[in-house]
């Protein structure tokens, strides 16, 4: 089997428009929720998301092009050009069939869908585009990063809702461990913050109402939550075969070394009683990895700021860690990111390596009061904290029962 390392990252979250600004935002707890600018929401009950800021895709991908791929594709490219620039790979040096591109989607082109389907409701079949299908099926993440590099290994989407992008990049680790391409980049995209998203999220009551306060609004493990906040954004990794990043004198970031992935067989939208499936794609995660659960200095938390969510990911933790739970560090970067749903656990993913780099742990924001049931964790209120971190898990999961969860360790 292959060891796998990660050798360059990209990001665009609502905090910053790239990996360097996002870390820095995060690590000084400051919220990218504010009121939503993209539409109007005078008749909408939710007014507020975790938006992008001054999104300017034609300076990384061809105007032209840019008006045929919906928001999540570009989202996606954006970081996809950070990270390939950041691992300085020349793709022109290597065997471009031993190369694949792996990104998680939950919704895919969404606000295309919207979009062409007023378009058909109020003009006819005529009016909706020709480019309406490829724009929007969620496989053109993958597709069209593959199509931009000439890149001719795995090439596919994982769609399992909020966990999409962490199963991307449990599946590229899986790919390069066994044989199947020397490098991956995979990672998550979303972009969810449209007006017939924002209804639907709303009418089953999953998002939180707290307008009067937007940077306040997403609360994980807090006693006051009222529900998570919907973001976009997109993260990007370069996945290598160790010994392919060694020969071209890559920087190494750090070694995926485990990945667990279960299922809830239990309800649509809730998670299990007490995170079984949660606790069990944690052991999986740290049983691949060769470790154990005492190895593990910190968890980059699926926190969404929901009732169900947060008590039931912390009980998954203390069952699956006993004793050893205490002494975690444990964060939520949807506390000021919102949630980004597919693209979550990339963005996550990406956090994780940053602690482990700076020894760092950016704070959870909005936890002043600490649900009695999440009692007994380091959930990191308040400030920023020093630490040394040598292993990380970070933890994904999704509406239908999707668990899961990546361990990531520093290298060497």
């Amino acid at each position: 089997m292959k060891r796998v390392v990660v050798t360059g990252i990209g990001a665009i979250t609502p905090v910053g428009d790239d990996v360097k600004t996002s870390w820095a935002n995060m690590l000084e707890g400051r919220s990218g929720i504010d009121y939503i600018k993209s539409f109007d929401t005078s008749k909408h009950v939710v007014k507020i998301a975790g938006e992008v800021k001054n999104f300017k895709p034609e300076l990384r991908v061809d105007p032209k092009m840019a008006r045929r791929l919906d928001r999540c594709v570009l989202l996606s490219m954006w970081a996809t050009v950070e990270a390939v620039n950041d691992s300085k790979i020349d793709f022109n040096n290597c065997d471009k069939a031993d190369i694949g591109v792996i990104i998680g989607s939950g919704i895919g082109g969404l606000l295309t869908w919207e979009e062409e389907h007023t378009k058909f409701m109020n003009h006819g079949p005529s009016r909706v585009s020709p480019f309406l299908i490829p724009m929007m099926i969620p496989d053109m993440t993958s597709g069209y990063i593959a199509i931009h590099y000439g890149l001719k290994g795995p090439n596919y989407t994982t769609v399992s809702a909020c966990a999409s992008g962490a199963h991307a990049i449990g599946t590229a680790f899986r790919e390069i461990k066994n044989g199947n391409a020397v490098m991956v980049i995979s990672g998550g995209a979303e972009a969810p913050v449209t007006p017939f998203a924002l209804a639907g999220f709303t009418n089953m009551r999953a998002l939180s109402r707290r307008n009067d306060e937007p940077q306040k609004a997403s609360r994980p493990f807090d006693v006051n939550r009222d529900g998570f906040v919907i973001a976009e954004g997109a993260a990007t990794l370069v996945l290598e075969e160790l010994e392919f990043a060694q020969k071209r004198g890559a920087r190494i970031y750090a070694e995926i070394c485990g990945f667990g992935a279960t299922g809830d067989g239990y309800h649509i939208t809730a998670p299990a009683p007490d995170g079984e499936g949660a606790r069990r794609a944690m052991e999986r995660a740290i049983k691949e990895a060769g470790i154990v659960p005492g190895q593990v200095d910190y968890i980059n938390a699926h926190g969404t700021s929901t009732d169900l969510n947060d008590k039931y990911e912390a009980k998954a933790i203390k069952n699956c860690f006993g004793e050893h739970a205490s002494k975690l560090l444990i964060n939520s970067t949807k506390s000021m990111t919102g949630h980004t749903l597919g693209a979550a656990g990339a963005i996550e993913a990406i956090v994780s390596i940053m602690s482990m780099r700076d020894g760092r742990v950016h704070p959870t924001v909005n936890l002043e009061n600490p649900d009695p049931e999440c009692a007994g964790l380091d959930l990191v209120p308040g400030r920023a904290r020093d630490a040394k971190i040598n292993c990380t898990i970070s933890n994904s999961l999704g509406f239908g029962g999707h668990n899961a969860t990546l361990c990531i360790k520093s290298f060497p």
